[in-house]
């Protein structure tokens, strides 16, 4: 899995002082951005390509709550890897204790600028061979 730290913003937390469950799926987003960079692929290249990765389904199940001040490492992987589809799921840590905070997923299309599913293997097997390393180096 690919890490990466966050430290929690007072701006993300509630009235109780824990990080507003909301504000995960942001960090989710961290994540899997750094993830794809780290094998040279960015979202605005995908895009300036003509595909983008809209988000068709989200989950996250919350174990006990980070809060401002803390560090949290959030990672990432692809856990599934379609020729139009893929999911990535994560893991959220708060880094002082190794404590378990959440974990979820985000699964997403792979489509075309007028949102139209593509075939990523056939139509960029390029990127789609990187996804497909990425999946595997992250296992």
């Amino acid at each position: 899995m690919f890490s990466t730290k966050i430290e929690v913003r007072y701006g993300e937390t509630d009235r109780m002082g824990v990080v507003y469950h909301s504000r995960y799926f942001p960090w989710f987003e961290i994540a899997r951005e750094k993830l794809m960079e780290s094998y040279g692929i960015r979202y605005a290249d995908l895009e300036k390509q003509g595909v983008m990765l809209p988000l068709v389904d989200c989950y996250c199940k919350f174990k006990k709550g980070a809060k401002y001040g803390d560090t949290v490492i959030v990672s990432a992987k692809i856990e599934k890897l379609g020729a139009a589809t893929c999911k990535f799921v994560y893991s959220v840590v708060r880094e002082d204790d190794n404590t378990l905070l959440a974990e979820g997923y985000t699964s997403h299309g792979f489509v075309n600028n007028d949102f139209v599913p593509v075939n990523m293997k056939k139509a960029y097997p390029d990127v789609y061979a990187i996804l497909e390393k990425v999946r595997g180096d992250n296992q």
